[in-house]
């Protein structure tokens, strides 16, 4: 019985074993997401040139590519370690699988011995004639005849026991020999790693040297986004101001805000708001192609350097030349203006929820018109005095209140 059992188990594995388990497929989903990861951030940093004022960006980059470098090293050692213990388990179901089989074959080997030791000596006739009736002889012929049936099911038994052990010992060198394959490509993401630390830490070390210069960098980018922000609360009170106004008039179309002092909306923009807000989570990002968010929603605390913090009220993107600035829903271009630092910025309303897109070289809309999700808005500032960089920035509000944009984009 415990023989059968231990058969079964292995032929039920065979096919796990010889697989990919979910896990060990979502493990190598996770190292090519994060290899793709650092493709990108390898393009960015090739075509974004060395200056200062590129740095703090060229060290976001870096500590991306750093972390995806991580998690590709710490996905292959759970898959080792994955695949080390199916190994070590299919060698202890094998050496108790080969021992119950020696055993097997030791007692089989007994009584085909004695079987033929009894026919050959007549012993099978003296043991039928000497049954005291025909019903007795009729249940020992009965019983040879099951004893036969039983040797040959054994026999059976034992030749496709020995072809399993032979297929999962075959399993377990390739295994072994995968497993062979991911320490080398841990070894070489390990050497990989080591160089990109290194270029991390002389970055830092570049920034640390230019304390007062990063300090003046970091002073101009902060009033320029103090500018852009005083210029967008303006725009929307002035817009909420004339949603009022109207919404105060008899004729026109009925207008009604969500919240005391908030932008009057007709029906039309509260279905396009409430189908804004329904689609949080899944709205595409401002741009295609490559791309690599360098700066994150609030503040940004910079473990490597100390006294480096920047509070940003979006995201803000890094991509590649000529790349275009999409509209990430449905709404109406609500104002396109200039300001220092972010050349032109475009306003979409989608209801009561606004979307910036600034740091536009060339704008494809205008004031008024209505633009469809993905729509292109404008090609993108490369700026050839800041390394090429070509950088978009993106906000997210509603009403007066600015959002985080990685809750509400899906990749």
């Amino acid at each position: 019985m415990r023989i059968l059992l231990l058969i079964f188990a292995l032929s039920a594995s065979v096919s796990i074993f010889g697989q990919n388990s979910p896990k060990v497929s979502d493990l190598q989903k996770e190292r090519q997401a994060a290899l793709k990861d650092i493709e990108e951030t390898n393009r960015l940093l090739k075509e974004n040139k060395a200056t200062f004022s590129t740095e703090l960006n060229r060290l976001n980059l870096l500590k991306r590519k750093v972390s995806s470098r991580k998690q590709i090293i710490s996905s292959l050692n759970t898959e080792i370690d994955s695949m080390s213990l199916n190994i070590k388990q299919k060698e202890n179901q094998l050496a108790a699988l080969e021992s119950s089989l020696k055993k097997k074959k030791t007692a089989y080997a007994a009584s085909i011995n004695k079987y033929w030791q009894r026919r050959n000596n007549q012993d099978i006739l003296l043991f039928l004639l000497s049954a005291q009736n025909f019903t007795q002889s009729y249940h020992r012929l009965r019983y040879l005849k099951e004893y036969s049936n039983w040797q040959k099911q054994q026999g059976e038994e034992i030749i496709a026991t020995q072809e399993l052990i032979n297929r999962e010992k075959a399993l377990i060198e390739e295994q072994l020999g995968m497993k062979q394959t991911l320490l080398g490509e841990r070894k070489t993401e390990e050497v990989k790693l080591s160089r990109e630390e290194v270029s991390q830490q002389a970055t830092v070390k570049t920034l640390e040297t230019n304390n007062k210069k990063l300090q003046q960098e970091l002073a101009k980018k902060k009033r320029q986004a103090e500018a852009l922000n005083r210029q967008i609360e303006k725009i929307i009170a002035e817009e909420t101001a004339k949603s009022e106004k109207k919404a105060q008039t008899t004729s026109g179309e009925t207008r009604t805000a969500t919240v005391k002092g908030g932008y009057a909306m007709t029906q039309t923009e509260r279905t396009l708001s409430d189908n804004m807000a329904n689609n949080k989570g899944k709205l595409p990002y401002p741009v295609r192609g490559n791309f690599m968010v360098v700066s994150n929603f609030g503040i940004n605390q910079h473990k490597e350097l100390s006294r480096v913090s920047i509070n940003n009220s979006g995201i803000d993107i890094e991509t590649t030349e000529g790349n275009e600035a999409r509209t990430v829903f449905n709404g109406v271009v609500s104002r396109v203006f200039t300001l220092p630092g972010y050349n032109y910025s475009i306003i979409v309303r989608h209801g009561n929820y606004l979307t910036l897109y600034a740091n536009i070289a060339q704008v494809f809309v205008k004031q008024g018109e209505t633009v469809v999700t993905g729509q292109a808005l404008g090609k993108i500032y490369t700026d050839p005095e800041n390394g090429s960089s070509t950088l978009l920035h993106f906000e997210l509000w509603k009403e007066r209140t600015k959002l985080n944009p990685a809750e509400w984009l899906k990749r």
